[in-house]
């Protein structure tokens, strides 16, 4: 059985001769603990062209420490990742379950060993007023080789600061206790990016979006924000977890609705528009059955007891319970179908080598319509342009609710067929002129 923990970490680059410095004065903390010693072991595993690491995302098999066993790692924001574990087991084949959870992005290539780490790590435990950890402070020699068809050796040393019951300004104080000592934030957020730094892209820096940029640039950006957004819900919507079928499903219309909205702008996408609206569709299935179900229990709660005859509310839930298994394997039999992986490849491929229209070079000021009487509620291209990535929505803006988008003239954009509802309160984007 699966184990899932949360990691919110800073790492450093620790140069030859360098030396920690006290932490006993950091905010929060009374005391700490150690350092104590651990070797660790670790294989990498990825496919030949590098998806996982591309992601963000790492695979281990580990031994020693605390933790031993099977690790992926996923990114949830700045600084912070979900790691799944396993137990180690006899066997170096990567457990299905975990090999499952990152099909979106190895769609069929297999998994194999890129890398060999050794750590000796010597660990400090921060300690609150109670002995509680408030964090651990480690300190890694790490040793790297890498596996294929040439072998590279490297080493390095580097800091990890990760919280374990603290928060983040003990985080931020420790940061800048470490930076006036002459420490620097690492470049890389994983050990295995640094071991293999030759066979990856220098990370590019994003182009600042504003009115005066070209409208494909602004549209190509909102596309491959809402392509990784509905990437990284998939692992969450196979573990079943909680609004991560209505999540991914918002995901999946917002494409299509840019994709149909901007067709002069990005030159293409009817296929893959057509394809997103499967994919809707059967997501939209898995989705009605939770919430009539939620909603039908949220009406009875108001009802008084003795109105009730009988156990009414189990009688829901029996009732909805096939219904939601059936569309749950629906969902899964979708996400694991090559019409799946290719829908991917298609949208993949659209962002990383656009075919713009002929409003594709364009101003996105005059292109991308804002709707009439204030600014975008919602995450949509207009709104990418106006308020570029750091700044918070304009005065005025609802944070997630959107009122209806429309097209310049007042008149509505366009609507999703079938089930599906208007963009308003899904933060869609606006129409193009």
């Amino acid at each position: 059985m699966s184990i899932t923990a949360r990691e919110t970490e800073t790492k450093y680059e620790m140069p030859d001769g360098a030396v920690l410095p006290s932490l006993d004065e950091l905010p929060q903390v009374n005391g700490t603990s150690g350092p104590d010693e651990q070797q660790l072991e670790a294989e990498y595993y990825d496919t030949d062209d590098l998806r996982l690491l591309r992601a963000g995302i790492t695979l281990r098999r580990r031994r020693g420490g605390s933790d031993a066993g099977w690790h992926l790692k996923l990114p949830e924001g700045p600084g912070t990742r979900r790691e799944i574990r396993l137990p180690l087991g006899q066997r170096r084949q990567v457990p299905r379950e975990l090999a499952q959870l990152v099909r979106v992005y190895t769609r069929g290539a297999a998994l194999r060993p890129v890398a060999r780490l050794t750590t000796r790590r010597q660990t400090l435990v921060l300690l609150g007023e109670g002995g509680e950890s408030l964090a651990e402070v480690a300190s890694d020699d790490v040793s790297a080789q890498t596996m294929g068809d040439s072998t590279t050796i490297s080493q390095w040393r580097e800091l990890e600061v990760e919280l374990t019951g603290g928060d983040r300004r003990l985080l931020k104080a420790a940061d800048a206790l470490l930076r006036r000592d002459g420490l620097r934030p690492a470049g890389r957020s994983a050990k295995l990016q640094r071991a293999l730094a030759g066979q990856l892209p220098e990370p590019a820096e994003p182009p600042r979006l504003t009115p005066a940029s070209p409208a494909g640039q602004v549209v190509l950006a909102y596309l491959r924000d809402q392509a990784e957004t509905l990437k990284s819900l998939d692992p969450m919507v196979r573990r079943d977890e909680p609004d991560a079928v209505h999540q991914m499903r918002v995901a999946t219309r917002r494409l299509r609705s840019t994709l149909r909205s901007f067709k002069r702008v990005i030159g293409r996408g009817d296929h893959l528009a057509a394809e997103l609206k499967w994919l809707g569709g059967v997501l939209g299935e898995a989705r009605d059955a939770e919430v009539l179900e939620g909603h039908l229990q949220a009406i009875l709660r108001t009802v008084p007891v003795e109105q009730l005859i009988g156990p009414v509310q189990a009688r829901v839930q029996i009732h909805f319970a096939p219904v939601r298994a059936d569309a749950r394997t629906a969902v899964l039999a979708a996400l694991d179908s090559q019409r799946y992986f290719s829908l991917l490849d298609e949208l993949d491929q659209l962002v990383a080598e656009p075919c713009l229209g002929p409003q594709g070079a364009q101003r996105a000021g005059s292109v991308l319509a804002l709707p009439e009487g204030g600014p975008v509620d919602g995450p949509g291209p207009a709104r990418r342009a106006r308020d570029p990535p750091g700044r918070g929505p304009a005065p005025g803006a609802q944070g997630g609710q959107a009122r209806p988008l429309r097209r310049r003239g007042g008149h509505p954009g366009p609507r999703p067929q079938g089930r599906a509802v208007h963009q308003a309160g899904e933060g869609g984007p606006v129409g193009a002129r």
